[in-house]
């Protein structure tokens, strides 16, 4: 796929991508909220500062975005046809650094869930995805 910016457009584009709050997490919070499970935001204390974290679970949760952390699979994770090199790296490093904070928050005894921006669009498979991992 080609890019149809300018390295410049593409630049600010990339600049406005939030790592905190973002439109899908703020999906996944509310849906949680209104099943009535309590949360704490991204704790530094963890690996990976999970999106939410249910302490007395010792559950968590995080909300990845299609493109940014690689869904296989996914047609949103696509990677750009320009500046191949230094995208490989990023998002190569990305999906270690996740592996990587799952299993140490794993080895500590917490339960982890990925949700992916993809899952966030049909609002009842949000729902029943998120239930069940309350419910195991």
């Amino acid at each position: 796929m080609t890019d149809n910016l300018t390295k410049k457009q593409r630049k600010h584009t990339m600049k406005q991508v939030r790592s905190k709050n973002t439109k899908p997490e703020w999906i996944v919070r509310r849906t949680v909220f209104r099943l009535g499970f309590r949360y704490r935001l991204h704790r530094k204390d963890l690996p990976g500062k999970p999106d939410l974290v249910f302490p007395g679970r010792k559950k968590i949760i995080f909300v990845h975005g299609c493109f940014w952390h690689q869904h296989q699979g996914c047609p949103a994770s696509n990677r750009p046809a320009s500046n191949t090199e230094y995208w490989n790296r990023k998002l190569d490093r990305n999906m270690e650094r996740d592996q990587k904070n799952i299993e140490a928050l794993e080895n500590d005894g917490w339960r982890v869930l990925v949700i992916w921006e993809c899952q966030i669009k049909d609002g009842e498979q949000l729902k029943t995805i998120i239930r069940d991992f309350f419910e195991d």
